[in-house]
């Protein structure tokens, strides 16, 4: 009988990893009491404001803003930078496709540029490469909870005039020399979907210390109101992105466990670092030393198939899970996506923008393409595990490549390794 779990033998993992998401009777109590007091939606509301003030603090800003999801914090943080159709904004190609869509939601064209090989956050240079006289901001993603260069992209935006956004949808309580991400630019956004660091299934939040921007996103994200205004009057466009006081009052709870599971990711992932950097073809991602705590979203590291008998991507994570050990996909190219290619995305833009030839689209995206088919992931729970499920993420990558040719000849996507010699 093969040892390999997904050819018979016996799994790696003896022990399931930590549930997700994790609660316990502060959620309860908190629910119930919103319940009770049938004050359940936000603008009478306490429990949302409460948690917009103490997310912030916690992150070093002066002001939050909660919203309905993290897609709609990218939204109004575009709408509140007064983004008009001929703008362009800079993303990085390796995200999830709402940092480019926000983009588009507000007439404006994102422009995509690689990211750098060994922590896959956006390029700085290449960033400054891509810069025209259209160009209005740059959205930095902190991948897997690893800032991007926030020192390199700072200085960029400042010398350029433009604006910096942080995504830190993968990267609540992550750290750039002692700093908590979200501060460094014009404001930072948050998701609290189901797979986040924090979740109530679904929520999203803007912090910013720039009180004019916070005045601008507040604004559009209930309906063009201002504070202190009369509740009927409506003073500039918005929509109602209100977060509710149920997800209010259980991210609050959340929050209170965030500062301690940070610590055990960041040092549950360092030491997969370190015993996963001694097997051949195992490459972390890279821990930046400016990156003085990674939220650590997901534990991302690069296969190079020539060490495995050439299997797949897809046939090491195939076997992985048969394992025990759980898998998150990988974003794929944002210039592959069928938008773009089919030219669905020019439907956002105007004027001669939506016709000329975006020349970004025909690049090779090398480093993207490389971090998006050759990476595997291994979601934030199994970091809140203890020493015993690291060994045995360990041991089940380690009987992987034991057993890498037996695996290649039932993977219809290897490619054959050459015989040396």
């Amino acid at each position: 009988m093969s040892e390999l779990a997904l050819l018979g033998g016996k799994k790696s993992k003896s022990k399931p990893f930590p549930a997700w998401p994790q609660f316990d009777d502060t959620e309860r109590r908190g629910l119930n009491e919103v319940l009770e007091s049938r004050v359940w939606w936000r603008t009478p509301g306490t429990r949302t404001l409460e948690f917009e003030g103490a997310f912030a603090r916690f992150h070093g800003a002066r002001h939050g803003i909660a919203v309905t999801n993290g897609t709609a914090a990218l939204e109004v943080t575009m709408a509140a930078l007064g983004l008009k159709p001929g703008d362009e904004v800079i993303v990085p190609n390796f995200t999830f496709v709402a940092t480019a869509s926000a983009v588009l939601f507000a007439n404006a064209l994102p422009v995509l540029v690689d990211v750098r090989p060994d922590t896959y956050c956006l390029d700085p240079q290449l960033a400054e490469a891509a810069i025209t006289p259209h160009t209005k901001a740059i959205i930095a993603v902190h991948m897997g909870g690893h800032p991007a260069d926030l020192d390199a992209l700072k200085d960029l935006a400042a010398r350029k005039g433009i604006i910096l956004v942080e995504d830190c949808a993968h990267a609540h309580a992550s750290e750039w020399r002692g700093q908590r991400v979200g501060t460094f630019g014009i404001g930072g956004t948050f998701s609290f979907q189901s797979s986040k660091l924090m979740t109530a299934g679904e929520g999203g939040m803007i912090i910013s210390n720039d009180d004019e921007f916070e005045r601008q996103a507040r604004s559009i994200h209930d309906c063009g109101r201002m504070p202190g205004e009369w509740f009927y009057s409506h003073f500039i466009y918005g929509s109602n992105y209100r977060l509710s006081e149920w997800q209010g009052v259980i991210l609050m709870a959340q929050l209170g466990r965030l500062d301690e599971q940070t610590r055990r990711r960041h040092q549950n992932a360092r030491w997969l670092d370190r015993e996963l950097g001694q097997i051949p073809g195992i490459t972390p991602q890279r821990l930046d030393e400016r990156c003085t705590r990674n939220g650590q979203y997901a534990y991302i590291f690069h296969v190079d198939s020539k060490q495995f008998a050439g299997i797949s991507t897809e046939g090491f994570i195939a076997a992985m899970n048969a394992e025990g050990v759980p898998n998150q996909a990988s974003y794929p190219p944002l210039h592959e996506l069928d938008m773009f290619r089919n030219g669905e995305y020019r439907k956002r833009l105007s004027g001669a923008q939506a016709t000329a030839e975006h020349a970004f689209l025909r690049q090779s995206f090398p480093h993207t393409q490389r971090a998006a088919w050759e990476t595997v992931w291994i979601p934030q729970p199994a970091l809140l595990g203890d020493e015993t499920d690291m060994r045995e993420i360990v041991a089940a990558i380690r009987k992987i490549q034991a057993n890498a040719k037996e695996l290649a000849a039932h993977d219809t996507h290897a490619t054959p390794v050459p015989a040396r010699g």
